[in-house]
This record gives C-alpha cells, structure tokens and sequence, in this order.
C-alpha cells in the first residue's frame, strides 16, 4: 500500500511541474520593418511620464511613450539594482506609435559588454 501511496503522490507532483507555464518565446523580429535601438525603462520612475504604478516606456528621439506588448515584469525585476525603475536600459524595439502609445511587436534589451570584453 505504501509503494502505490508514494506512485500515486508522485504521479499528483507531476501534474504541478509540468503544468507550470513555460517561459514565453520572444517573438522574432519581422524582416519588412525597420527595427529601432531605443532607451526603455520605467515611464514615471525614469522617462518623466504621468501615472501612479510602474510601467514600461520607451524615449524615441526624446519624446517618451508608454509601451503595449509587453510589459515592465516580463524583462526582470524593475525595482532591482539594474532594474528598469532605477536605470535606462537600451533595447532593441519594432512597433508602430497609435494614440501616443508604442505598440511593440519585438522588444529585446541590448546587454552590454563589461570590463576587457567592451
């Protein structure tokens, strides 16, 4: 009886791990349009935008707008050391601006290179 409690225990937690959601594939960029290197980081924290919760915003040509499509949790943690509420991050970006908004289809942070690897 013990050996078929554990299977069946064992059988219940498998359930839990592969139910989990699996990490969200960043889409690909689309070869028709142009992609821009933009600055991204928190629009009230960071990029002077007006609002009372952290979102994410990107600055192109020194005019800040907020960003649909993804979100500010989905690159990390934005309240971290290097998170985007304390630094402006440069980012990769494809999207059209609608109504003040920047709807992003392809948005991937730039990691840059430190120390003699720069």
């Amino acid at each position: 009886m013990k050996p078929l409690f554990t299977l069946a225990f064992l059988c219940f937690s498998m359930i839990f791990v592969f139910g989990q959601d699996k990490e969200k594939q960043q889409p690909s960029t689309n070869p028709g349009k142009k992609v821009q290197i933009v600055e991204a980081a928190c629009g009230e924290c960071k990029l002077g935008l007006p609002g009372a919760t952290c979102d994410l915003a990107i600055r192109i040509d020194g005019k800040s707008y907020f960003v649909d499509g993804t979100d500010i949790d989905s690159h990390g943690d934005a309240h971290a050391d290097d998170g985007f509420c304390k630094a402006i991050k440069k980012a990769e970006v494809q999207g059209e601006l609608v109504n003040g908004r920047f709807k992003a289809t392809y948005f991937k942070l730039i990691t840059e290179l430190k120390g003699k690897d720069k």
